[in-house]
C-alpha cells in the first residue's frame, strides 16, 4: 500500500459528477519509506493513469466492529418510516405548490420558445436537406484544381438532396394531412397531450442552453470532498512538512471520516517532529488555500495527547453564515448565575456558555457588528436570576438598554441630563457604592466561620441568604470609553473602574464591558487607566474589527500570533466573534439573538421574578438613589483650619473623607483638585513641615465663592 500523494488537482464534488483528476505517481523508494513511517489510506497503488485521488470521505461506523446497518436507520422502525414518508410527502407537496404557482409563467415561456424552436427546426431541416456540410469539400476540390473530385462530389450531393427532399416532402404531407385528421378524430385528452409534448419538444429546441423554463424548487448543495491527497497537498503547500524529506512527512492519526453532525469532514493530523499545534494554527489560511476552501471552513483543535497532533475539521459550507437562532432565555425561566450563561453556537454547532461568576468579560468590535446584542444577552441571563443585583451603565445612551430600568439596582443611560439626574454622576456614585461594598465584603467574609465560608470565599448559600447582604452583582458597561473621556470626573471614574475590575470579581461582582474603541482615549493618566482597565479582563469576545492590531487589543496580546484575528471575519457576519479565555478552546461563536422585543419580554418576566423573591431594589424599586448635591468649594473651605493660609490636596482629600464620609469616602487628591480648579482656583505650592506640595490657598477659594455669589 502506498501513502497518498499531495496532488493539486485531485478532488471531486458531491451532488455532481466527479471529475477525473491527474495523480502524479510517487517513486517506489519514497512510497516504501512513507508506508513504513506513516499510516496508509489507500488500498490501490498510485500509477500514471488518471484516477480519482484519495479515499472518499465515508461516514463513521455505527459500532466498534465497523459494520453498517443493513437497513438504513430512517427505514428501520415504524416511527422512522412514518417520519421519512412525512418528510417525502412534505417535500413533494412543497414542490407541487411551488410549480403550480409558476405554471402560467412556464406556459408563457414554453409557448414563446416553442415558436423560436419551430423556426430553428425548419432551419435545421433545410440545412440537412441542402447538405451544406459538403460545401467545404467541393471548395477544397476546386481550390486544388481537381475537376474529377469536384464532379464526383457534385453528383453525390445532387443524389443526396434528391432523397432527402423526398423525406422532407413526406414529412410535410404527413403534417398537413395527418394534423387535421388527428384533430378531427382524436379525443380531447389526446389532443392536449400531443400539444403539450409538441410544445415541450419545440421549446427544448428553441430555448438557449443557459435559459431554463422550469425553475427548480429546491437546490442541491455542492461541497468539496476532502481526502488525504488534498490534505497532504494543503499541509505541504503551507510549509508544515516536506514529502521528499525523511521525518518531515505529514502523518494521519485516524482515517478520514464524516463529522458526527454531518456538516463536515475531520481527521487527526500528525505534524513532523518539531512542528507544533501553534504552527498549524498560524498556517490556517495557507491550509485553507491548499484545500481550496474558504478560511472560515477550516478549524484546527488541539489534541491533548501530543503537541504536534491536532484535529482538522473542514466544514462543507461556511458554518458562520447561518445564525444561531433565538436565545433560549425566551422561555423566561429563572436562571442561576452560578451556572454558565448560554452564549451561542460554535463553528461546529456545539453550544457555548460563559461563566459570569468570578469573571470580567470584555466585548469589542466595530460599530453594528452585534457587540451590544452580545453584552445584552449575558445581562439578560443575569436579570433572570432574581438574586443578582444589576448595575447597567450605557455611555452611548442607546435604546438597547433602556428596558433594564425594570430590574437594575442602578442604571444610567447616555451622558445628557435626565429626570434621574446627571448620568455621569449616577455612574460615579454607583461605582463608589460598589467599591465600598466590595471592601466591606472582604472584611466580613474573612470573619465568617470556616463551616459557613470555607477558604474565605463567597458561596451560593451566602449570596442567596439576605442576612449576609452579599448578593452576586453584575456590572454592565456599554460604550465604556465614554466614561474615560468626560474631563475631570473621568479621573475618579477611571480609578474606580481599574480597582473594581482587578478586585471585585473575586468578591462576587462580575463585569461585562463593551466598547467600539478598544485602542483607548486621549493621553495622560486616564488613558493609562483605560489600558489597565481593558487589559484586566479574563474573558474576551471580539466581533469583527478593522485590523489585527485592534483584534489583539480586544483578545489580548499574542492572539494574532496564535492564529486568532477577528479582522478576518466577514462584514456579513453579525453577532459572530472569537471567544478567548472562557475555556481551554478559543471558538468562533455565533451568539444567540435577542432583539428589543425579546429583551423586553425577558425583562418583564425578570421583574416579576424579583418581585416574587422580594429582591427588587434600588432605582428599579423606585428608590431615590440620586447623589446628594454638595457644594465642593464650601466643603473644601470648611476643612482648611483657622490660621492656615491653605492646604495641600492630599490633606484636603483626607480631611473630607474623615469629616464627610457619606459624600467623600472615596475622594482622591486628584479628583478634589480637578473639581476645585474647575471653579478657577489655582493649584499652588503649599508648604508643610518644610515640604512644598500642590494645594489650594484659602484666599483663592474665598474669591471663587465670592465670584459665584456675585454671578
Amino acid at each position: 500500500m502506498n501513502t497518498p500523494n499531495p496532488n493539486p488537482d485531485n478532488f471531486d464534488w458531491t451532488a455532481a459528477e466527479a471529475d477525473v483528476a491527474e495523480v502524479v505517481d510517487l517513486d517506489a523508494k519514497r512510497a516504501r519509506r512513507a508506508a513504513a513511517e506513516s499510516g496508509t489510506h489507500f488500498e490501490v497503488n498510485l500509477d500514471e493513469a488518471p484516477q480519482r485521488g484519495g479515499m472518499p470521505v465515508e461516514p463513521p461506523p455505527v459500532d466498534a466492529s465497523g459494520k453498517r446497518p443493513i437497513v438504513p436507520a430512517n427505514w428501520s422502525t415504524w416511527p422512522n418510516i412514518r417520519h421519512s414518508l412525512a418528510q417525502a410527502a412534505a417535500l413533494t407537496g412543497y414542490r407541487a405548490g411551488f410549480h403550480a404557482v409558476r405554471a402560467p409563467q412556464y406556459a408563457t415561456l414554453a409557448t414563446f420558445w416553442a415558436g423560436v424552436g419551430t423556426f430553428r427546426l425548419i432551419g435545421r431541416q433545410l440545412k440537412w436537406w441542402w447538405v451544406s456540410e459538403q460545401y467545404g469539400l467541393r471548395q477544397a476540390a476546386a481550390d486544388a484544381n481537381d475537376p474529377a473530385m469536384w464532379l464526383k462530389l457534385h453528383r453525390e450531393v445532387k443524389a443526396t438532396r434528391m432523397w432527402r427532399g423526398i423525406v422532407l416532402a413526406a414529412e410535410a404531407v404527413a403534417v398537413c394531412v395527418g394534423g387535421p385528421v388527428l384533430y378531427a378524430v382524436a379525443p380531447v385528452w389526446a389532443l392536449v397531450l400531443t400539444a403539450c409534448l409538441l410544445v415541450a419538444f419545440l421549446a427544448h429546441i428553441g430555448r438557449p442552453e443557459d435559459r431554463r423554463i422550469i425553475t427548480p424548487a429546491t437546490v442541491s448543495g455542492r461541497f468539496r470532498r476532502v481526502n488525504p491527497d488534498i490534505i497532504l497537498r494543503a499541509y505541504y503547500a503551507a510549509g508544515l512538512g516536506h514529502p521528499d524529506k525523511a521525518h518531515q512527512q505529514i502523518g494521519f492519526g485516524s482515517t478520514m471520516a464524516r463529522d458526527a453532525s454531518g456538516t463536515g469532514s475531520q481527521v487527526s493530523i500528525d505534524l513532523p517532529y518539531g512542528k507544533t499545534f501553534d504552527d498549524a494554527v498560524k498556517a490556517r489560511g495557507a491550509i485553507a488555500s491548499g484545500l481550496d476552501v474558504a478560511v472560515s471552513q477550516v478549524f484546527i483543535t488541539r489534541d491533548p495527547s501530543s503537541h504536534r497532533r491536532h484535529t482538522l475539521w473542514v466544514a462543507d459550507r461556511d458554518p458562520l453564515a447561518q445564525g444561531a437562532g433565538r436565545t433560549p432565555l425566551l422561555r423566561c425561566k429563572p436562571t442561576d448565575i452560578w451556572q454558565p450563561a448560554p452564549f451561542g453556537l460554535d463553528e461546529r454547532g456545539n453550544k457555548v456558555s460563559v461563566d459570569l461568576m468570578w469573571n470580567s468579560i470584555l466585548i469589542g468590535a466595530q460599530p453594528r457588528q452585534g457587540k451590544t446584542f452580545a453584552a445584552r444577552s449575558l445581562a439578560l441571563y443575569a436579570a433572570l436570576d432574581p438574586y443578582v443585583k444589576l448595575t447597567v451603565l450605557d455611555g452611548g445612551g442607546k435604546p438597547d438598554w433602556r428596558k433594564f430600568a425594570l430590574v437594575a439596582d442602578r442604571y444610567a443611560f447616555g451622558l445628557a441630563m435626565t429626570r434621574d439626574g446627571d448620568p455621569a454622576e449616577i455612574a460615579l456614585e454607583a461605582l463608589r457604592e460598589i467599591k465600598a461594598d466590595v471592601q466591606d465584603r472582604y472584611e466580613r467574609l474573612s470573619k465568617l466561620p470556616v463551616d459557613i465560608c470555607p477558604e474565605g470565599k463567597l458561596t451560593r448559600e451566602i449570596a442567596r441568604d439576605p442576612k449576609y447582604r452579599m448578593p452576586v452583582r453584575l456590572v454592565v458597561l456599554d460604550e465604556f470609553q465614554e466614561y474615560f473621556d468626560l474631563g475631570d470626573i473621568s479621573k475618579e471614574i477611571a480609578s474606580l473602574l481599574v480597582y473594581l475590575v482587578k478586585v471585585a470579581p473575586a468578591a462576587g461582582v462580575g463585569f461585562v464591558d463593551a466598547t467600539q474603541r478598544p485602542s483607548g482615549v486621549g493621553g495622560g493618566q486616564v488613558a493609562t487607566q483605560f489600558i489597565s482597565f481593558r487589559d484586566n479582563h479574563q474573558v474576551r469576545f471580539s466581533l469583527r474589527t478593522g485590523s489585527w492590531n485592534v483584534s489583539d487589543l480586544v483578545l489580548g496580546a499574542g492572539a494574532n500570533s496564535e492564529g486568532y484575528d477577528s479582522s478576518t471575519l466577514l462584514p456579513s457576519y453579525k453577532g459572530v466573534g472569537i471567544l478567548r479565555g472562557a475555556s481551554d478552546a478559543t471558538p468562533t461563536v455565533r451568539t444567540y439573538l435577542a432583539d428589543a422585543d425579546d429583551a423586553e419580554k425577558i425583562l418583564i418576566a425578570a421583574r416579576k421574578l424579583r418581585e416574587a423573591a422580594g429582591t427588587l431594589s434600588g432605582m428599579a424599586a423606585g428608590e431615590d438613589v440620586a447623589r446628594e448635591v454638595r457644594d465642593v468649594l464650601a466643603d473644601v473651605r470648611s476643612v482648611i483650619e483657622r490660621g492656615e493660609t491653605g492646604a495641600q490636596w492630599e490633606e484636603i482629600a483626607a480631611r473630607l473623607a474623615d469629616r464627610l464620609p457619606e459624600a467623600y469616602a472615596d475622594v482622591t487628591a486628584e479628583s478634589v483638585s480637578a473639581q476645585v480648579r474647575s471653579f478657577g482656583v489655582r493649584s499652588v505650592d503649599v508648604k508643610r513641615s518644610g515640604k512644598a506640595l500642590k494645594g489650594a490657598k484659602a484666599d483663592d477659594i474665598d474669591a471663587a465663592i465670592a465670584r459665584r455669589k456675585a454671578a
